[in-house]
């Protein structure tokens, strides 16, 4: 299973496979047809709530990992990355956020779960 976190600003690769944005809103200036987004799984980003309290710097990535893990674990979300994994599982995937540090951010939590 192969899966990478790249940025939505970069330019596609052959080699990123299934693109996947994990952002629940489309990424500032950028047009639609240049992210070249094969899916855009809304149910499987984090809470509007979590992404204000994260952002607003009030805790740690870790401690922001711990509650996005939870809101994945149960309903639409839990279903949302149940696809992801099985699209993971057919090919490679490549986990697309606008975010300037993907490292400190949601998708490299989702690509750790998937690759778990």
């Amino acid at each position: 299973m192969s899966v990478r976190v790249r940025r939505v600003y970069d330019p596609p690769e052959p080699q990123d496979g299934v693109r996947v944005l994990v952002d629940r809103l489309w990424p500032r200036g950028l047009a639609k047809d240049a992210a070249r987004v094969d899916e855009w799984p809304k149910p499987l980003t984090p809470s509007t709530e979590l992404r204000r309290w994260y952002h607003a710097g009030e805790g740690s990535y870790e401690e922001f990992a711990e509650r996005y893990e939870a809101e994945l674990a149960a309903g639409e979300a839990a279903e949302a990355l149940d696809g992801v994994r099985q699209l993971a599982r057919e090919g490679g995937v490549t986990l697309l956020t606008a975010s300037k540090t993907p490292a400190e951010s949601h998708a490299s939590v989702l690509a750790r779960l998937l690759e778990a």
